[in-house]
């Protein structure tokens, strides 16, 4: 499946592949790679609450910017909460950059080997294999409850909707 003018990057269109995902959708499956070579999948994340955070490269300004605030805003979020950014960043350069950077409470996935993330997902740029930016926010039980495609990928996604939609269903679990 593909979507034709989904995004832009600096204002020219492309072609998304995979299906939309969106609130009220089961988050599909995917096989990463951490920053020790290791593959990592959905089931990785079992009864955590997700902030699935995709990010286009760590080497963009906006990209940058995306990993560092999740990053502060991670220690609040409670030990039920796995905040997840997702490139298609070498391992090798997310590790570097992650040590150089002070990234110590998101986990850094690269989908560069099977492109799994980005296909089930919606989110790879066809023409350019890089993902566009998003975010995703799942409960324990991977219902989504929060989607976001950012239609210019050049620009920041909505930090507040994503924050807001975490603490919502931390709420939630406390009142359970």
């Amino acid at each position: 499946m593909e979507r034709k003018d989904r995004i832009t990057l600096k204002g020219k269109p492309f072609t998304l592949a995979g299906p939309e995902i969106k609130a009220g959708n089961k988050a599909p499956d995917f096989v990463l790679v951490d920053q020790d070579l290791k593959e990592v999948t959905l089931k990785d994340f079992k009864d955590k609450i997700k902030l699935i955070s995709v990010a286009v490269s760590l080497d963009t300004g906006v990209c940058d910017s995306q990993l560092r605030r999740f990053n502060e805003q991670a220690a609040s979020m409670g030990e039920g909460v796995a905040v997840i950014n997702v490139t298609m960043d070498l391992p090798f350069a997310i590790k570097r950059f992650c040590t150089t950077a002070g990234i110590d409470r998101v986990t850094t996935l690269s989908d560069h080997r099977h492109a799994s993330f980005g296909e089930n997902y919606g989110l790879l740029i066809k023409d350019l294999r890089l993902l566009a930016r998003a975010i995703f926010v799942a409960d324990a039980y991977n219902n989504i409850t929060h989607a976001e495609i950012v239609p210019e990928a050049t620009d920041s996604v909505d930090y507040e909707g994503a924050l807001k939609a975490v603490r919502a269903l931390v709420e939630k679990g406390k009142a359970a």
